[in-house]
C-alpha cells in the first residue's frame, strides 16, 4: 500500500475500534504503534530504532519515562508522548517532552491520543519545544492538504531540514484556518465590524450588529459554496472535453434537468472524500468520480453512469445512501452523519471490485 493507504487503512481501524478502548496502554498498542509502525515506517520491534520507554534522566529527576524515542544512529530523532484515546490534549499534557526536549537531540516531539496527532519543533526559542503544534493530524477527518507534510516524517523520506524549514509556514497557516474557521461560524463583533462598516453607512447599533453578524455568516456560507461549485464546473469541463465513452450512458429524468438549479454542498464532498477513502484499496483513485444533480449526488467509477458505486441523498431532513446491487438495483440506507458511511465500507468495496 502507498502512503495515503496505510493512512486510511489506520482511519478506518480507529472508527472502527475506538469505543472498546479504555486505557492508555490498549491506545498505544491499538493505534500509537501501528501509526510509528505502518504509516511512518519505523521498525517498531528493532529497539534500536524504537525505543519505547525511554529514560533520559534530568537534574534530580531520575527514572522518569517517555512513551517512545525515535531513533538513527543512536541519537534520539523523534519523541512520542502517549494519552488515552478521546482525553483532550493540551499543553500540560506536554510537560516530559518540554522537559526532554532540550537534553536530546530530538528536533521533533509528537503528543497523541492515538487520533489526534500534534507535532512539535523549536521554532520560537533554539532547543526549546514550542507551546504551539506546527502540524495537527485528526486521523478521522485527514486534511489532504498536510499529507505531504506528513510524508516527510516518514522513515524513507525523513529530511529534518526540510520538515523545519516548512514547519514555520504549517504552524502559523494552521493558526489562521482555526481563526477563520472559528469567525466564519461564530463572528467575534470585531469581525463583523470589520464588514459591517465596509457596506453599511449608518450607525453599528446593537440591531444592526445583530443582523451582520447572521449576514456574514450567510454570505461566508455562500461565498464557500460559489467556490467550490466554480471548481467542480472546471473540473467537469475540463473532463468532458477528453471523455470517451462508447457506450451510451443511462440517465434518468432527474440527471437531464437544468444543471443551474444544482448546488453541491460540502457534506457532499465529505461523503465522496469517504467513499473514496473506501474504495481506493480495490480502484485506482483517478477512477473514482462524481456527478451531482436535483435529486441525488452520484459516486461513479470512470465518470460512467453505467458504473455507479453510490448515491448520497442529503437534499433532504434525512440523508440517505444509495447501494447497489449486482444488476444496479438501488437500495437506500438512512443514515445520521456523514461519517455513517465507514459502517458500509465492505458493501462499497464489493461493489467497487465488479468494476475492476
Amino acid at each position: 500500500m502507498d502512503f495515503n493507504e496505510r493512512l486510511n487503512a489506520l482511519s478506518n481501524k480507529i472508527k472502527q475500534q475506538i469505543n472498546s478502548i479504555e486505557t492508555e496502554e490498549a491506545t498505544k498498542n491499538a493505534f500509537v504503534m501501528p501509526f510509528i509502525h505502518n504509516v511512518l515506517g519505523y521498525d517498531v520491534f528493532d529497539p534500536t530504532e524504537v525505543t519505547p520507554e525511554f529514560v533520559c534522566d534530568i537534574g534530580t529527576k531520575k527514572g522518569e519515562k517517555i512513551d517512545y524515542a525515535i531513533m538513527k544512529n543512536s541519537e534520539v530523532q523523534i519523541l512520542i508522548e502517549c494519552k488515552k484515546i478521546g482525553e483532550p490534549l493540551n499543553i500540560n499534557h506536554a510537560s516530559q517532552l518540554f522537559r526532554y526536549f532540550h537534553v536530546t537531540n530530538a528536533r521533533i516531539s509528537i503528543l497523541t491520543n492515538g487520533q489526534i496527532y500534534k507535532f512539535f519543533t523549536d521554532l520560537d526559542a533554539p532547543n526549546k519545544m514550542d507551546e504551539k503544534p506546527f502540524l495537527e493530524v485528526d486521523l478521522l477527518e485527514i486534511d489532504e492538504n498536510i499529507i505531504p507534510e506528513l510524508n516527510k516524517l516518514t522513515k524513507t523520506s525523513f529530511d529534518l531540514e526540510s520538515i523545519i524549514n516548512a514547519a514555520g509556514e504549517l504552524k502559523y497557516v494552521s493558526q489562521i484556518k482555526k481563526i477563520l474557521h472559528t469567525q466564519l461560524n461564530t463572528p467575534e463583533d470585531e469581525f463583523v465590524k470589520f464588514f459591517a462598516s465596509r457596506v453599511y453607512d449608518g450607525i453599528l447599533t446593537q440591531k444592526v450588529r445583530e443582523l451582520f453578524h447572521n449576514l456574514t455568516r450567510k454570505a461566508a456560507s455562500q461565498y464557500i459554496n460559489d467556490q467550490v461549485n466554480e471548481r467542480l464546473k472546471s473540473a467537469i469541463t475540463g473532463t468532458t472535453s477528453i471523455s470517451t465513452n462508447p457506450e451510451p450512458e443511462i440517465h434518468d429524468d432527474t440527471s437531464i434537468k437544468g444543471e443551474s438549479d444544482v448546488v453541491t454542498t460540502l457534506e457532499e464532498l465529505e461523503g465522496f472524500h469517504i467513499v473514496k477513502a473506501i474504495t481506493r484499496a480495490v480502484l485506482d483513485a483517478p477512477r473514482i468520480t462524481h456527478r451531482d444533480n436535483k435529486s441525488y449526488f452520484g459516486i461513479l467509477v470512470d465518470d460512467n453512469n453505467r458504473k455507479p458505486l453510490c448515491r448520497l441523498h442529503f437534499n433532504r431532513t434525512q440523508k440517505y445512501i444509495g447501494l447497489f446491487d449486482i444488476e444496479k438495483n438501488e437500495t437506500r440506507h438512512p443514515i445520521a452523519t456523514v461519517d455513517d458511511i465507514y459502517s458500509f465500507a465492505d458493501i462499497l468495496k464489493a461493489t467497487a471490485a465488479l468494476y475492476t
